[in-house]
C-alpha cells in the first residue's frame, strides 16, 4: 500500500470538511447577526424584549423604571436620579438642566429616556444633530390620576403591564388611606418646606403652587408660602410671615448643615418661628415631594406622620 498517497488524499479529505464547515459556520454567524441586528434596531415599541444602552434624564421616570423592575438597560441617570438607592450606583451625566453632552456620548446611549424638562438647549441641539434618539411619555399632570396614567404607559413600554397595574393600585389605595386619615385633622397644620437647590448653591421655599403642596394638602396640612412660581427664594421677610407650625427641610440642605439646630436656625428668619421654637423641624427626602410616582401615597402618609406628630 502507498501509505504516502493514503496520507494524502486523507489529509485533502479533511481540508475539504474543514472547508465546508468553515463556509457553514460562517453562513451561521452571519445570520445570527443579522437576526440580532434586527431586534436591536427595530421598532422600540415592538413585542421585542429592548436591548439598549438607556441614559435616563428624569428622576419622576428612574423610578417608575425601576419600580417596574424594567431598569437592566440603563446605564447612566441624571444627578437628581437619587431613588431608589440602587439609581445612585449608576453614573451620572450632570443635572437635568445642566447636562453634559460628553458624559452622555460616553455612555454610548441607543436612546435617551426624558421628560422634556432638560438642557442646556447647546448641549440638546448637539445630540439631535448626532442623531441620539429620545423618548418621552408625554405630559400627565401633578394629580393620581395622571401618576397612574403615565405608569401603565410606561408598563406597556417596557411589557411590564402586570407591575404597572399592582403598583397602580397601591398607589390609589395608599392615597385613599392618607385622605381618609385627614379628615380626622380638625385644624390643618401650616407647613414651610425649605430646599437647598444645588444648581444654584441656595436656599428655597417651596409654594403653594408646588407639588410639594398638593401632597401637604392631602396629609391634612396647608402650604405656608403662596405664590405663582412653584418656589421662591427663601429671605427673612418671606419665612416670617409664614410662621410655619412645621418645618421641612429636605435631604441635602439639612445634612449640609449636619442637622444642626444652632446651623438650622441660622437659615433667614427660621429662629423667629414656632416651629424653631418648638422643635418641629424635620428632614425629608427632596425626591418624595418634588414630583409624584409609585410611592406617592406613602410619602403623603409619611408627611402626615411628621407634621401631625413629633416626627417620631
Amino acid at each position: 500500500m502507498n501509505t504516502g498517497r493514503v496520507c494524502s488524499e486523507a489529509s485533502g479529505l479533511f481540508f475539504l470538511f474543514m472547508k465546508t464547515y468553515s463556509y457553514f459556520f460562517l453562513s451561521f454567524f452571519l445570520l445570527l447577526l443579522i437576526a440580532s441586528s434586527c431586534l436591536r434596531f427595530g421598532n422600540p415599541d415592538s413585542k421585542q424584549e429592548h436591548k439598549e444602552r438607556i441614559v435616563c434624564v428624569s428622576k419622576q421616570y428612574t423610578e417608575i423604571v425601576f419600580a417596574l423592575g424594567a431598569e437592566k438597560d440603563i446605564v447612566a441617570v441624571d444627578v437628581s436620579s437619587t431613588y431608589p438607592p440602587e439609581a445612585k450606583k449608576l453614573p451620572t451625566v450632570g443635572y437635568h438642566r445642566a447636562l453634559s453632552a460628553e458624559a452622555i456620548l460616553s455612555m454610548k446611549p441607543t436612546f435617551i429616556l426624558q421628560d422634556n424638562n432638560i438642557g442646556p438647549e447647546h448641549v440638546i441641539r448637539q445630540l439631535h444633530e448626532l442623531k441620539i434618539p429620545m423618548k418621552d411619555f408625554g405630559a400627565h399632570g401633578n394629580t393620581i390620576e395622571g401618576t397612574d396614567s403615565l405608569i401603565r404607559l410606561m408598563g406597556a413600554y417596557f411589557h411590564r403591564e402586570k407591575q404597572a397595574d399592582s403598583l397602580c393600585r397601591k398607589l390609589d389605595a395608599d392615597i385613599q388611606s392618607a385622605l381618609t386619615k385627614a379628615k380626622e385633622y380638625v385644624k390643618p397644620v401650616k407647613v414651610l418646606v425649605i430646599h437647598f437647590g444645588q444648581a444654584m448653591n441656595n436656599y428655597f421655599v417651596m409654594t403653594k403652587k408646588s407639588t410639594a403642596a398638593k401632597m401637604v394638602e392631602w396629609a391634612g396640612g396647608i402650604m405656608a408660602v403662596d405664590d405663582e412660581r412653584g418656589m421662591k427664594q427663601i429671605s427673612p421677610e418671606i419665612v416670617a410671615a409664614s410662621d410655619p407650625d412645621v418645618i421641612l427641610l429636605t435631604d441635602f440642605g439639612y445634612d449640609r448643615l449636619g442637622g444642626s439646630p444652632e446651623k438650622i436656625r441660622e437659615l433667614p428668619g427660621v429662629a423667629s418661628t414656632r416651629a424653631y421654637s418648638e422643635h418641629r423641624i424635620f428632614r425629608i427626602e427632596e425626591h418624595d415631594l418634588v414630583y409624584m410616582g409609585p410611592r406617592t401615597g406613602q410619602n403623603v402618609i409619611l408627611i402626615q406622620k411628621l407634621i401631625h406628630t413629633d416626627g417620631r
